[in-house]
């Protein structure tokens, strides 16, 4: 199993994405390799709670709180501020990579 920590390299080494991952996996691989685009256009397409806690992490780094706060609620998840991104980045991996 690959760890927080080495997805997160995995990311930033500016390469292509690894093939095996899931949508939501690769939804977070692409926010943290600077991908936004991408990313959001993955995770509005995802159509669970964890694309709308993924959705609210985009929107949350996009500076879009009211928007963010929406996604936060239909993840049934606590909102989070725009400081907590990488911690909320790394929550989120976590529990899918834990899955």
């Amino acid at each position: 199993m690959i760890t927080v920590d080495e997805f997160l390299s995995s990311a930033q080494a500016g390469g292509t994405a690894p093939d095996d991952l899931s949508e939501e996996l690769l939804a977070m691989w692409h926010t943290r390799a600077g991908h936004w685009e991408d990313a959001h256009n993955i995770a509005q397409d995802i159509p669970t709670a964890m694309g709308s806690w993924i959705h609210a992490l985009l929107h949350l780094i996009e500076g879009d709180i009211g928007n963010a706060g929406y996604w936060f609620r239909q993840a049934e998840r606590p909102t989070r501020s725009t400081d907590e991104i990488d911690d909320l980045w790394r929550e989120i991996a976590a529990e899918l990579l834990q899955g």
